[in-house]
């Protein structure tokens, strides 16, 4: 399993560029939150959006993710813990302010960019109105 990349994969690269070329600017697999030990794929600090890349098979995507057949009873709860984990690092996230936006393997680079820069670009808005009341 060492052959499997945690960071760099074609999407991320991809989605990066894609996200670069809209002229938005981000960091790169870093901690949101210091105190929650996760990172994001890509965290726009200003903004408070975290991006997280999941794969197909290490998230349990429901289109995607088949058992394997051999060792299934690790596969199955290591797969449920990664769901369970991901499911956790967003509430901790939004608890916190941040919006949390997650896409799957196979999502198409530019429209994961598209929706990242909508966010990203309404949530920097908000920044900017001047408060009500």
């Amino acid at each position: 399993m060492q052959a499997n990349r945690s960071r760099d994969t074609r999407l991320e690269l991809e989605v990066r560029s894609a996200v670069h070329a809209r002229g938005l600017r981000y960091r790169v697999a870093t901690r949101p939150v210091p105190s929650v030990r996760r990172s994001a794929d890509l965290v726009f600090t200003r903004a408070r959006v975290a991006v997280f890349l999941d794969g197909c098979f290490w998230h349990g995507c429901p289109e995607h993710f088949h058992l394997p057949a051999t060792n299934p009873e690790y596969w199955g709860p290591k797969i449920a813990a990664n769901a369970a984990r991901d499911a956790e690092t967003d509430r901790l996230l939004v608890s916190e302010g941040w919006l949390v936006l997650r896409f799957w393997g196979h999502t198409v680079a530019v429209e994961a960019a598209t929706r990242i820069e909508g966010a990203v670009r309404e949530r920097l808005a908000s920044l900017r109105r001047p408060a009500e009341g």
